[in-house]
């Protein structure tokens, strides 16, 4: 009598359906991790961008007329590559601004929405999903 040695086609078809369910764990909190990491990529982005921001004050006495093409740059990551935040300023006055990360791309489904700086500091978000703070995002 031969024995054979190797995998049944069920003991096969166990171990792919602990794959799959494993799988199906373990992606959307990656791709939730994915997400938490290019928001706080953009969130150091802002700062330097509110840094940008007072620089341009500073030569031009004015926050009035800065954009983020001329002072900083237009996305996140503002090293290149795919975006995934548009960047935009708001002056609203000559001696106030807002800087604000719109999502984009792999991010329009983050949770957390735009994410806001004022000229004071004051970090915020608009449009997030119910229960989100700024707190949670920034």
């Amino acid at each position: 009598m031969k024995t054979s040695n190797g995998f049944t086609l069920i003991e096969l078809m166990i171990a792919v359906a602990l794959v799959g369910i494993l799988a199906a764990i373990g992606y959307p909190s990656y791709q939730e991790h994915v997400r938490t990491a290019k928001r706080a990529e953009c969130a150091g982005a802002l700062v330097g961008f509110a840094g940008a921001m007072e620089r341009y004050f500073t030569k031009n006495n004015t926050y009035a007329g800065a954009s983020a093409a001329t002072v900083y740059n237009t996305q996140c990551p503002v090293d290149g590559g795919t975006a995934t935040y548009a960047l935009s300023v708001q002056a609203s006055t000559a001696s106030t601004f807002t800087v604000q990360a719109v999502r984009t791309g792999a991010q329009a489904s983050d949770k957390c929405g735009t994410l806001t700086l004022s000229n004071t500091g004051l970090k915020g978000v608009t449009g997030a999903a119910t229960g989100i703070t700024s707190q949670d995002c920034w």
